[in-house]
């Protein structure tokens, strides 16, 4: 059977593609590396993914240079199109610069600005929770737990100056994924909440849930020889998959859907 063709975008700076195309590959999809200045290459593509990384070093602000290349104009289109775009970590920051999550306009509604904790200033990695906090759509249909996921960012607070807005984009079904406890339940101060996003949020979509800007990292907590330790029971399961690629999965659905 014929796979979809996703890609992966590499932007100067990008270091998360080998995990991204590994953990598709293992949700039944055919990865292929696209690099920034090769926005040809995206004919055909029936998915992206903007990998993890510092894009251009994160200059001025984290994605803000990368959301003017011209492939963001092309991913965009494809958003547009029905065609399922994914923005992990850096790539989320793109997609908000870009205006492509949460509201589809040329203007960023949201930004991710510098964490917020009582302990960390600056890039903070550690191990989190995440829930389900939207409707099914095309990166959330099979998710069903929570998910263990590891964060590594230093701009990873979901804000927005327009009063109202997360609490409208939540009723809406447009936040995807909240931060929460091992057992699912919301506490908005940390750890729970481990950058002060307002909301908990951990991952925004557009309208239609075919774009998703998620902060966490899929890719690391695709398998479950990736989970701490404490997580990973039986080594005979280590090559099995781990609760969180059940979004790549949804992702495969989407599309053998129809991107319905």
């Amino acid at each position: 059977m014929k796979k979809h063709r996703i890609a992966v975008i590499c932007f100067p700076g990008t270091n998360c593609e080998d995990e991204t195309m590994s953990a598709l590959a293992a949700g039944g999809l055919a990865a292929e590396l696209v690099r920034w200045n090769q926005p040809e290459r995206l004919s055909g593509m029936e998915g992206a993914v903007i990998a993890g990384g510092w894009s251009y070093e994160d200059r001025i602000r984290a994605g803000v240079i990368a959301a003017r290349d011209p492939i963001v104009a092309q991913l965009r289109s494809m958003a547009d199109a029905g065609k399922p775009v994914l923005g992990i970590c850096n790539g989320a920051q793109v997609l908000i610069e870009a205006g492509i999550v949460p509201l589809e306009t040329q203007d960023a509604a949201f930004a991710l600005a510098p964490n917020r904790n009582p302990f960390v200033a600056g890039y903070y990695c550690t191990w989190v929770c995440l829930r389900k906090a939207g409707k099914n759509g095309c990166f959330t249909a099979l998710v069903d737990e929570v998910i263990a996921i590891p964060i590594a960012h230093g701009e990873g607070r979901f804000v927005s100056s327009e009063k109202g807005l997360a609490e409208s984009l939540l009723k809406k079904g447009q936040v995807a994924f909240e931060y929460c406890d091992k057992e699912g339940n919301v506490a908005h101060g940390f750890p729970v909440n481990p950058n002060g996003s307002m909301a908990n949020i951990a991952a925004l979509t557009n309208e239609a849930g075919n774009a998703m800007a998620i902060m966490p990292h899929p890719e690391r907590a695709s398998f479950v020889r990736q989970l701490p330790s404490k997580e990973k029971g039986n080594f005979d399961a280590w090559g099995s998959a781990a609760p969180a690629q059940a979004i790549f999965s949804s992702m495969k659905q989407y599309l053998d859907q129809g991107c319905r």
